[in-house]
């Protein structure tokens, strides 16, 4: 609903689309796969040439969804997670057909599983499966993508390939966290220091009775917890986060409130946002509702709550509320937020409130500075600190070499606030004039400027289905 209500507050000029278009979509993550299914579905586009670009051994389920352990789970129920929004069913139905859930389909499903139905149903239009029509898979980067004099791109891939490209749509997904304190980085080299907890193996080559700190209490964080436990972890592990909160726990599946965004619609500043807020969780207690409901009924129209706001308002929201609003919003699954809570309570973790203002090496260990608030804080120390705070937003630091060539010719331009990329409501990415950088477009996290919220597989099957829309327009 929001992504269609933004699209038709402005019109575009129809795209020139050539008789035979070639469409890459650089990244095979969710968003990669939901826009090429969505583009073999338009009829304009029966005979586009598609190429996708996807490095890991197979297309579909991306970073997210590629662990192969258990005890990853989703964090969305499966009715919320179909690849296609007419067809809410389609994911849910899919994994109650799956061999092992002949006994019944769990409340939360695996994220390996979610993976293995990305890459099933990708796997229909991959080619030579779907015939000449398919889509190409390059297992492979692009490190390269610029306009020719022609008008089109030529998106140079890492092992030589170059593909002349009509439109070039960026799916890149998430990049991993940043280094989490400086200005010394002597411990980027250190062999106890996880930059990235997704990389293949990172947790499999710490010891049982190994210390172990984590940066951040999210859901990663979470993942993490379970995932060295699961491995026979048995020394107590220390967890640092600036709000000292752990995700809210899903609760029982209820009847949604009743959208109240007419109320919210005129609020211009954060205050007034919370205000209305507020009001309606007054309302719903009174009628014996709890809290999360309430705030479910906001989701439909975050982005136009988001938009109103002036860029100094949205500023404050993320300097004071955006911790808050991550752990109300994205929950975790009960079964892992009471894990979390058997662990605290047997004293195996302990979560220290602050933030790490300096790492620095000491031989085997990891000294880790806490400081609350400012203040002078106090030393911590771990043989291995693992950062599982959010990913990096800023594509003003994004190393990528794709990012950095696209950066460096003025085609793609980070927000003011860093959270992403500037672009049109089509998803064109916006050049350092604010024009519609030619050919140039993108889905997905990169688009939380626009949206605030931009992650979740609701926003992101919205998008890949207008944005096709948008390249099948003749």
């Amino acid at each position: 609903m929001t992504f269609f209500y933004l699209l038709n507050q402005f019109s575009f000029s129809p795209v020139n689309l050539p008789a035979h278009p070639v469409i890459t979509i650089v990244g095979g993550g969710f968003a990669g796969t939901a826009l090429a299914l969505q583009l073999r579905r338009q009829p304009t586009l029966a005979g586009a040439e598609i190429h996708l670009i996807e490095p890991r051994e197979a297309p579909g389920p991306g970073l997210a969804y590629t662990a192969r352990r258990a005890e990853y789970l989703l964090n969305v129920r499966p009715g919320a997670l179909s690849l296609y929004s007419n067809e809410p069913h389609h994911f849910a139905q899919w994994l109650a057909r799956q061999p092992e859930n002949s006994g019944g389909t769990p409340e939360f499903a695996s994220r390996a599983t979610y993976g293995r139905y990305l890459r099933e149903e990708l796997a229909t239009v991959l080619a030579p499966t779907a015939g000449p029509a398919g889509v190409q898979w390059h297992c492979t980067t692009a490190v390269a993508a610029p306009l020719q004099p022609n008008g089109q791109r030529a998106v140079q891939l890492a092992d030589g390939t170059t593909i002349a490209s009509d439109s070039v749509v960026l799916a890149l997904g998430n990049f991993p966290p940043p280094p989490p304190a400086g200005p010394d980085l002597r411990y980027l080299h250190h062999p106890g220091f996880h930059a990235d907890p997704w990389a293949a193996g990172n947790l499999r080559r710490i010891g049982p009775d190994e210390q172990v700190l984590l940066i951040g209490s999210g859901l990663t964080s979470v993942d993490v917890l379970l995932a060295l436990r699961h491995d026979g972890h048995q020394a107590p592990i220390t967890v640092v986060a600036r709000h000292g909160r752990w995700p809210a726990a899903h609760e029982p599946a209820t009847a949604p409130y009743p959208n109240f965004y007419s109320a919210m619609a005129h609020e211009t500043t954060v205050n007034g946002a919370v205000a209305v807020f507020k009001r309606e969780l007054r309302a719903a207690a009174a009628r014996g509702i709890g809290w999360q409901p309430v705030l479910d009924a906001l989701r439909p129209d975050l982005g136009r709550i988001w938009a109103v706001w002036p860029l100094a308002e949205q500023h404050r929201f993320l300097q004071h509320l955006a911790g808050l609003w991550a752990v109300a919003r994205h929950r975790s699954p009960p079964e892992n937020a009471a894990a979390v809570v058997a662990l605290a309570a047997a004293g195996l973790m302990q979560l220290h409130m602050g933030t790490v203002r300096e790492i620095l090496p000491e031989g085997p260990l990891l000294r880790v500075r806490v400081g609350p608030h400012g203040e002078a804080g106090s030393w911590l120390t771990a043989q291995h600190v693992i950062n599982c705070a959010g990913p990096l937003l800023d594509y003003a630091r994004i190393a990528d070499p794709l990012v950095v060539s696209l950066r460096e010719a003025g085609d793609l331009v980070p927000d003011p606030l860093r959270l992403g990329l500037l672009t049109d409501p089509h998803g064109a990415l916006l050049d350092d004039e604010n024009r519609a950088a030619p050919g140039l477009f993108t889905l997905g996290s990169s688009r939380r400027p626009a949206y605030f919220e931009s992650t979740a597989v609701p926003e992101l099957r919205l998008q890949a289905a207008a944005l096709a829309g948008h390249l099948g327009k003749s």
